[in-house]
Formats: C-alpha cells, structure tokens, sequence
C-alpha cells in the first residue's frame, strides 16, 4: 500500500477529474490505463514522475492497487474527485467537480494533454494490448519474472513486481529520475512526520 499525501490525493483526484472531463466512456480499466500512460510518458519525455505511485505488473496491464481498489469498492481516494455510475454491466467514470490545476507544472499539463490526444479515444481493450505489446515495460517485468504463462493461462491476475520506469532511460536520465522520485519520497516522508506531530 502507498500511503498519500494530501497532495498526493489531489494531484491523483484532479488527474481523474481532468480525463474524465475529456474521455466518454470511461470505465476503470481505461482511467488506469490513461494513469499509466501519463506516468510512463512524464518520465520518457521530462524524466520526472507524473504522481510517482507504484505500478503493479498484473494480467490486465500496469494498475496502482490502491487506485484499483477504490474504483473497485467505495471511493475513498478519488470521493469528491470523480463518481461512478452503473449502466447495465459497465461502470463509468464521471467527473465530480470542476478540474484544479494548482498541483501542476506545465509539464504535467502537457502530459495529461498528450496522453488524452493520444489515447483518449481509445478502448479499454485497445489500450490493455498496447501496454502489453512486446518491448513494452508491462512486457518486460512480465516475462522477466515469469508472469506471461500465468496470466496467459488464466493462472493467476496480478503480482506484486513493479515497474521501473527508468528502465528505458540514459544514465544521466536514470539520475535525474532517480533523484527526482527521491525528493518526491522525502516530501512524503516529511508531509507524514508533520501530520504526525500536530
């Protein structure tokens, strides 16, 4: 589990608000992915972590399992933020409340808006078999730690190996990154220890 911050929460609620104001349809499995594609496309291009939050490698593709458990259950992270409504079998994603971009650099907007260009109109399904192409990082962490029988088989649907999404850059962007998601961790560390001690 991945404790968040107050900014976390509203970085993550917001980056839901803003793709479900510019996505239709949007069920669980394509906001996740659309998560995923703007962390892995932050790092290539800026070397920075969009939220910085763990991704799994698990059947359906890369998922933070707390962000899965909340769309899953009851919303707790992303209450206020977004609102699910059941139409028939599917469950979609809408917006509850107007999009803030004060957790945002210009960077971020860029990605968010990027990544909708890019993927927005895609399926659910689509973008499943996009991260799962082969050379792509689910793939892999996949088939580095034995997964893909597994999942292919319908042996088992997720696993605690996470991507690193360094992986693909130059040394001296690993460096950059790696710093980056450093100082992420310790503003974490520190926001705790001060909600601790008040």
């Amino acid at each position: 589990m991945c404790r968040m911050t107050k900014n976390d929460k509203e970085k993550l609620g917001n980056t839901a608000v803003y793709i479900a104001s510019h996505t239709k349809n949007l069920s669980k499995t394509k906001l996740l992915k659309l998560l995923y594609f703007m962390e892995e496309y932050s790092v290539r291009r800026f070397h920075t972590p969009f939220l910085g939050l763990p991704y799994e490698v698990w059947q359906a593709g890369p998922v933070v399992k707390d962000v899965f458990i909340d769309l899953s259950e009851n919303l707790v992270i992303l209450d206020g933020y977004v609102t699910k409504e059941v139409v028939g079998d599917a469950t979609y994603i809408l917006p509850a409340k107007s999009f803030s971009d004060e957790e945002f650099s210009d960077n971020d907007l860029l990605v968010m808006d990027e990544v909708i260009r890019k993927y927005g109109d895609k399926t659910a399904k689509e973008l499943v078999s996009i991260t799962h192409k082969k050379g792509s990082l689910w793939h892999k962490v996949a088939e580095r730690d034995n997964l893909l029988l597994p999942f292919e088989n319908k042996l088992m649907n997720n696993s605690d190996s996470v991507i690193d999404f360094s992986e693909e850059l130059t040394e001296t962007g690993k460096e950059f990154y790696q710093d980056q998601l450093e100082f992420l961790q310790m503003s974490r560390a520190y926001a705790k220890k001060t909600v601790i001690s008040h």
